[in-house]
């Protein structure tokens, strides 16, 4: 049967080059893990105790066995033990990770899945199974990829058209009239492991990524110069950063203040204080942790602006 011809255009087709185009192309990041679970054979695995809670989702329902390692404040892995037969999840929070300790850890753990979903544009080490998630860098309603050698095997494709109406939405109105609809994107999306969708791999060959990258980075320099000596944790330069991790004592209160002024600030894994003792690093980090926006939308002005806000919230 011939493909059709003529009638009304769709979506233009891009064909710029696709960062992470060598890897496979998945419907997301939760349904990467869920590839590696099936196609690995995974039993047991240990993830951190400061994480979101889809990871640890998409391993109850393959029925594997759960357990946590502590996370530190200095958002690395800390009092470390990991079985002969347990897989560990390494989670590179914020891109802190250098390649360095990526490998080391891969040096050290034969079983090993990075989670670079907050850094899109840190390498995978070769050999190791790494997954990354689209939409929180770039404007998609979904999509995550994979480096991994595990047995590939054939998958349905997703379909993203009738989840795109907030990502949509966002780009002609205010994001509040479409947070409803985000949320529950977020929720709905499946662990079973589809082929990326159409729409979204053809959006990604638009993206100038070496522009993202820089923005991103010089967004993050800018509010680190002047916030990080009254951020509580420690922080290094990473290229093309997810957001600021601002670490605060007063984190809620200083995120509603935000919101107020209409710095919107997302309220990462509320999961943790309800599922980790409330004494524990997990929860300290989870509950003052304000992750400032820096990504490509905005330059220098919208950056001096929260700044601005920032300190006028801490009476600074």
């Amino acid at each position: 049967m011939h493909k059709e011809i003529g009638g009304y255009l769709e979506l233009e087709r891009f064909t710029g080059p696709m960062l992470h185009g060598e890897a496979l192309a998945l419907s997301s990041g939760r349904a990467c893990l869920s590839y590696l679970i099936e196609q690995r054979g995974i039993r047991k695995i240990v993830l951190p105790d400061y994480n979101c809670d889809v990871v640890e989702k998409a391993c109850r329902d393959h029925r594997i066995e759960v357990r946590f390692y502590p996370v530190g404040l200095d958002l690395r892995p800390k009092d470390l033990q990991v079985g002969e037969d347990e897989w560990l999840y390494l989670v590179n929070f914020y891109g802190q990770l250098t390649e360095e300790e990526l490998r080391s850890f891969a040096a050290r753990y034969p079983r090993l899945i990075v989670d670079n979903a907050q850094a899109y544009f840190t390498p995978p080490i070769p050999g190791v199974d790494t997954l990354y998630t689209c939409r929180k860098f770039i404007g998609v309603a979904d999509g995550g990829f994979l480096y991994t050698d595990a047995p590939a095997r054939e998958l349905e494709r997703d379909e993203s058209r009738e989840r795109m109406d907030f990502v949509l939405g966002r780009f002609e109105r205010s994001a509040g009239e479409f947070f409803a609809a985000s949320t529950r994107n977020n929720d709905e999306l499946t662990t079973s492991p589809l082929q990326m969708s159409a729409v979204t791999r053809n959006l990604l060959h638009a993206v100038d990524y070496e522009r993202v990258k820089a923005v991103r980075t010089e967004n993050f320099r800018q509010l680190h110069e002047a916030l990080g000596g009254r951020n509580l944790l420690k922080l290094r330069l990473s290229e093309g950063p997810y957001v600021y991790p601002l670490m605060r004592p007063e984190g809620q209160q200083l995120r509603w203040k935000l919101i107020e002024k209409k710095i919107f600030i997302p309220q990462l894994w509320g999961n943790v204080p309800e599922e980790q003792p409330g004494d524990s690093d997990a929860c300290r980090l989870a509950g003052q942790i304000i992750p400032l926006p820096c990504d490509q939308r905005y330059g220098a002005e919208e950056m001096a602006f929260i700044i601005e806000a920032v300190k006028d919230c801490l009476g600074l």
